[in-house]
């Protein structure tokens, strides 16, 4: 049985460069209405838990989430998805020093700017300075990676960094961490603490 995890995985290998017909397909047999573009599998859990936690499931509301693999294949995105491909509705989230790739990447698709949401540095940033670090310190502990965390801040390259610059990189340093806090910080979020890319975002769908 066809379901969104299938259309995911044929856009994802369509824009790798293979063939189209079977995310076309699926598409229309799901049906699709939107497509959400996140730059990796991190925002996506961000996303997924954020729509849980508000009791909506995008994938029965014709949402499909997309991790792009890099904000430079978001035009690559945009054309196979967009006005000139699948004729889906376009929105999702971007960091501010690459708003210019994707306003390029947009425009020459033939896609619009206005339906994406710009976080300062990226949607960890805008998730720990949501929480506060203190919090964040707290989750780090239940999640089990305390001790990695202060062998982490004893490197000299962490040293004159904020707490909150410290953090942000402790979450990129071992694979998969970034997707587990990912989920893990949202759902610790008061819900009126939602940082404005990420509730603008779920709000516009």
């Amino acid at each position: 049985m066809a379901d969104m995890g299938s259309f995911q995985d044929a856009v994802t290998a369509w824009a790798a460069g293979g063939p189209g017909d079977p995310a076309r397909e699926l598409a229309a047999r799901l049906p699709v209405r939107a497509a959400v573009l996140l730059e990796g599998p991190s925002d996506v859990a961000a996303v997924s838990a954020l729509a849980a936690s508000r009791g909506r499931n995008l994938a029965a509301e014709g949402v499909c989430l997309l991790s792009m693999g890099g904000a430079m294949n978001v035009g690559r995105f945009a054309r196979l998805l967009g006005p000139a491909g699948l004729g889906l509705r376009l929105t999702g989230l971007c960091d501010e020093a690459e708003r210019r790739y994707y306003a390029r990447g947009l425009e020459r698709a033939g896609a619009a700017e206005q339906g994406f949401f710009a976080c300062a540095a990226d949607l960890e940033d805008e998730l720990i300075r949501a929480l506060g670090v203190t919090r964040v310190e707290e989750l780090v502990r239940a999640e089990g990676d305390l001790r990695a965390l202060q062998t982490f801040l004893r490197q000299p390259a962490q040293q004159g960094r904020t707490s909150q610059q410290q953090l942000r990189r402790f979450l990129g340093t071992k694979k998969g961490r970034k997707i587990r806090y990912g989920r893990v910080l949202v759902e610790a979020l008061d819900p009126d603490g939602v940082p404005a890319p990420l509730d603008g975002l779920l709000t516009s769908l």
